[in-house]
């Protein structure tokens, strides 16, 4: 680990806020660099048919509070079944990629795909990877990189918690597969929540495979409730993130990423105490 890490701000908590929301509270909160989100339908992400006026707007509201936002997660799936309804996704993909690089992003985030992991047959794997080839060549033309997320497939309950299957993301044995097979250049966003909620018992959380590959980091936790997890800080459930980062190779910036819509400012303040704590050399800018 480097002798202090750099702490970013997440968007997916603020999902049903106003745009410009994300950008004012994260500069109130003290941080220099803020996540954003193209598709997926929620008040808080660009569209998916991005304007020229929305751009516009949006690198302005980058410049009215002070923020840099090299850092764009995009929904996508790249294990459907259906070879057209893949290729549909593929498309619609390569053209939010465009739009995060005239948005002025250097890092996509993207999922493998949410089918579990014992679903993804041969035909799937392969129309995968061919996605993950073209996306990569794409952000490698506009000077970005992908990161693929450690996320498996969440089936909600009724009391709002979720119970989380493995995909070829999270899964170790796929997890090699996807190292061997995919463009070197591509990386992984890792995090460590999301693999605790599958096996909460492995404290390596897939460091020892992904380490080398890491090129973009989420930080939270997920605790126990009823039969399932919910999402929480850093620092409210067991997940030591000191020794994890101090183990990491990674020297980018630490995407704190609470979940919670009813408390998404405190659970943020929540997280940053708790790096006060177990990092205290960390800095937003």
């Amino acid at each position: 680990m480097a002798s202090e890490i750099v702490v970013g701000c997440g968007e997916w908590g603020f999902r049903e806020l106003p745009l410009e929301e994300h950008f004012r509270i994260a500069s109130e909160l003290g941080f220099r660099y803020l996540e954003f989100g193209i598709g997926g339908g929620q008040t808080g992400r660009l569209p998916d048919d991005l304007s020229n006026t929305d751009i516009t707007d949006f690198k302005a509201l980058a410049q009215k509070y002070g923020l840099v936002t090299p850092f764009c997660c995009i929904e996508n799936d790249f294990t459907l079944p259906d070879a057209a309804a893949h290729d549909a996704m593929l498309e619609q993909t390569l053209t939010s990629i465009r739009l995060a690089a005239r948005c002025g992003a250097t890092h996509v985030r993207l999922f493998a795909g949410f089918a579990p992991a014992d679903e993804v047959d041969d035909a799937i794997w392969s129309r995968m990877i061919h996605a993950f080839e073209k996306t990569d060549a794409l952000c490698r033309q506009n000077s970005m990189q992908v990161a693929i997320e450690t996320h498996g497939k969440l089936l909600f309950q009724e009391g709002g918690e979720a119970i989380h299957v493995h995909t070829v993301s999270t899964q170790p044995s796929s997890v090699r597969r996807l190292l061997a097979n995919l463009p070197p250049t591509i990386g992984f966003n890792y995090d460590p929540g999301n693999l605790k909620a599958l096996e909460p018992d492995d404290r390596s959380y897939c460091l020892d495979l992904l380490d080398p590959r890491i090129n973009y980091c989420h930080l939270k936790d997920w605790k126990r409730q009823g039969d399932g997890w919910v999402a929480v800080a850093i620092g409210d459930d067991d997940l030591d993130y000191g020794p994890l980062i101090r183990s990491m190779s990674f020297d980018g910036v630490y995407l704190i990423e609470y979940e919670p819509l009813h408390d998404v400012v405190d659970g943020i303040r929540r997280s940053l105490a708790y790096l006060d704590r177990i990092a205290p050399g960390h800095r937003m800018s």
